[in-house]
This record gives C-alpha cells, structure tokens and sequence, in this order.
C-alpha cells in the first residue's frame, strides 16, 4: 500500500499529480455486475462477513460509505493470531490476507448486493495475488462467509458471473469458512477517510467510492460509518 522504497515513492508523487485532472476517467473502469439470483432478503439482527480484496483501505472505505453497513473493520484473516500485525503481514508469509470484516443489517442491505458490489466496484476478482499496484498472497480476493447460507449464496454467485462470462479473464476469488479475524492497527481504521489527498487514496480508492456513488445509488451514503465513531 504505502511505497516500499523511494523510486516508488516518486512515481506515486508523480503519478498524484497527473490522477488530479484523470479521476473521472479512473472511475469509469468499473462495471455494475448483474445482481445475484440467488440472495437472501431480510433476516433478524446484524450479521458479519469479512472481505479480501487488496489493500484494505479501499475495500473499507468503500463499505463504510454503503447504506445498511452498520461498521467496517480493516483487519487480517486467514492466518494465527500471533502474525497478525501489519509488519508481518506484509511479508506475505503468514496466510493473512488483508480484510474487512463488515458488519451489516440484512433489513437494509442483502448480503447479495454486498457481494454485487465487492465484485463490480471494491475490486478487480480476476487478478491473482495482487491488486492493482499491491503484490502478494496478502492481497489476493477472498470471500470469508461466516455461515452455511453465505457459503450457498456465494458459491452460487461465482458461478453466474463465471458463467455470464462477465470479466474477460477467469475469477480468482477464493471461498473460505471465517475462522477469525483480526482488527489492524489503529491508524489503518478510516484510514481513507482521515487521509482523502494521499497519494495512493486518491488514485486508487477514491474512484472506488465514486464508482459506489454513480453504480450503486440506492445503497451509496455520504457520510462514512466510521470506526472511531462506533467505538467512542
């Protein structure tokens, strides 16, 4: 996410400059994927799903600005609990991948159309252990379903889209059973937010939540379900 080396850091400087005049243009990448036919609509309380798909800033933030997303958490999942931390992450040798767990009120938002938009505008599902300028098994596409009706739905969902042919190449999203997750740190949390003219925001997450604003205007919210304020 953050540049590992200086040379990096220039192109990221350098490439800001020329993102100031393209976003509009970024933002037109994304495609509105068809909706599940199978979904599920409804259902008491808050239910939970954690979500892989690169760096997790973007996939946060673009959850955050979703209606009917009561929170969502950067974190890490599929790994141990004592190589969770951002440095050991980072080396892509722990089984972590970096998530969002998001929390969400079925009355409002299916766990159907969470998935419509994790696959048409959070991320690209056909790019294999990387995601845009981010490369390793850390930032692979996964989907962490917390319960046997999630797992139906997802599967179901994979394969319309694998079936309708809608990318040019295969979907590489994994399918896993959640078996924990862990929160990030506390300066990754809203991170997109709290920091909306960096560099590697503007160019690569903001024309996420454009993309969520212009696809998906039922569900878009201005203002963000921050973490900070959940736990004040």
């Amino acid at each position: 996410m953050i540049p590992s080396n200086p040379f990096r850091s220039l192109l990221a400087v350098a490439a800001f400059a020329g993102a100031l005049s393209l976003t509009p243009a970024l933002a037109e990448v994304a495609v509105k994927v068809p909706a599940p036919a199978v979904d599920n609509h409804g259902g008491e309380g808050l239910q939970k799903v954690v979500l892989a798909g690169g760096c997790f800033w973007g996939i946060q933030a673009v959850y955050q600005h979703t209606d009917g997303v009561t929170k969502a958490v950067s974190g890490y999942s599929g790994g141990t609990k004592d190589t969770a931390s951002y440095d050991v992450v980072s080396s892509g040798r722990t089984g972590h991948a970096e998530a969002v767990e998001v929390t969400y009120d079925p009355k409002k938002v299916s766990y159907g159309k969470i998935l419509q938009i994790f696959f048409s505008v959070a991320h690209d599902p056909t790019q294999l252990d990387r995601q845009g300028p981010d490369t390793g098994p850390q930032y692979r596409s996964e989907i962490f379903y917390s319960t046997p009706e999630q797992k139906k739905i997802t599967e179901a969902y994979v394969a319309q889209l694998g079936g309708a042919k809608v990318y040019k190449r295969p979907i590489v999203t994994k399918l896993s059973s959640l078996s924990a997750f862990y929160p990030a740190e506390d300066y990754h949390q809203d991170y997109a937010y709290l920091h909306p003219m960096q560099p590697y925001i503007y160019i690569n997450d903001r024309p996420k939540v454009e993309n969520l604003k212009r696809l998906f205007s039922d569900v878009y919210r201005d203002k963000p379900a921050l973490v900070r304020a959940a736990t004040n």
